[in-house]
This record gives C-alpha cells, structure tokens and sequence, in this order.
C-alpha cells in the first residue's frame, strides 16, 4: 500500500514506525559493535606486522610483508556482498545459521579486518623513524617500541581510522540486510521497498546519516585532544 502524507497525522502511524524502526536500530548497532571490536581484534596485529616487517624498520622481512600483504590485498578487493554469500557455508558452521543479525557479524568481520589492517599500516607509518630510533638508542626493544612509540604516537589517527571503519561497516551492515542480516539495511528493503513503505525508507535513511555525523563527530574529536 503506497505511503499517504495524510497518515503523518495519525498517531497509531507513528506507534508502528516506532514498533519496526526500535527493533531494527537495535540490530544495526549490535552488528557494529562487535564487528568493529572483533574486526580491531585481529586488524590491529596484522597491521603492526605489516609495519614492523617492512624494509628499513624495526623487524625487516620482506617474505612476511609480501605474503601477509597479499592476502589482505585478496580480501579486500572481493565485494562486501559477495563475501557474504561465499561464506555462509563457515557462517553456518560457527554459529550454526546462516541469517540473522549474529550471522551478518562473521562476513563482516572478514570484509573488515583487512581494511581495518590497511589502516592501522597507515597510521603507524606517520610516526617519524627519528623517534623510533632514539627508542632503539635507549635499548627499547621490539615490544616496547610497538606499545609505548608507534601505537602511543599514533592514537590520534588511530581514532580517526576507527572511525573511518566504523563507517564503513555500518554501510555494511545494510548491504546484509539483503541477504536477511536484520537491522536498518533489512526493515528498508522487507518494508520500505518491497510493500512501498516511502516513510520506512526515509526514515531509516535519516537514522543512518544521524548515526554516522554522530559518529564522525565524535572521532573528530577525540583525535583532536588526543593529537600534540
């Protein structure tokens, strides 16, 4: 049933947009909480390796940084939708379906991960070589100089990268709506486009672009105070 302007005026209309769009919002930020802090939990490492293993730095091995950037490479060109179909097969096994809002997290955190990786690779690579040797000077090793030098002068913009990615997996997210992931992506195309539902639509489009100024503000911010 086509969306009438006059129904604006009726609060039952308003009570059960409230009953679709609650639910759904709830969903999206589930998935984006743990995708993002499951996506950082293995992104991280591998993006200190990637710098830490490239040539002239603290641990150089060009094997390591070609092999380990090659595979991120692989995952990071495919489709974020087509990722989530390749993989429900291992959806299924971990979590033992392939739909819902707990499924949608496995493909997100693999279409995540390696752009999370390429990001913290950029990050730490604006820390100045001066003053990671003037820690290698002191007798800092390795470890130390990962925690306290490269990961400590780096927050800034280590913010503004998980900003960036959090973003980025919200777009995601409703890419996983199409495929019965639930959330804001989900309620859009099963209400708003299928039974043209214009307000569904609308709205859930206005709670996105709330979702992601507040977000960007946020991380703004913060990199802000965080920075020298």
């Amino acid at each position: 049933m086509p969306f009438e302007p006059s129904l604006l005026f009726q609060a039952s209309f308003w009570g059960d947009l409230s009953q679709l769009i609650t639910p759904a919002v709830g969903e999206t930020l589930y998935m984006v909480v743990v995708s993002t802090l499951l996506a950082y939990l293995l992104g991280l490492p591998l993006g200190v390796i990637l710098v830490v293993t490239s040539p002239g730095h603290i641990s150089p091995n060009p094997w390591v940084e070609r092999i380990l950037g090659t595979f991120i490479n692989i995952l990071r060109s495919a489709p974020f939708i087509i990722l989530l179909v390749a993989f429900i097969p291992f959806t299924r096994s971990l979590v033992g379906t392939s739909i819902g809002t707990t499924a949608a997290i496995v493909p997100l955190v693999i279409a995540s991960a390696p752009f999370v990786a390429r990001v913290v690779e950029s990050s730490l690579k604006e820390v100045p070589y001066g003053v990671i040797e003037a820690a290698l000077s002191m007798g800092a090793s390795p470890l130390q100089i990962i925690k306290k030098v490269l990961l400590t002068e780096a927050k800034a913009s280590l913010i503004l990268g998980i900003t960036i990615t959090t973003i980025s997996i919200i777009g995601y997210t409703a890419m996983a709506g199409a495929v019965g992931g639930g959330g804001l992506g989900d309620l859009a195309i099963q209400y708003g486009y299928n039974r043209f539902r214009t307000d569904i639509m609308i709205a859930t489009v206005v709670i996105l672009v709330v979702i992601v100024q507040g977000l960007q503000s946020l991380g703004t911010t913060l990199a802000r105070r965080l920075s020298h």
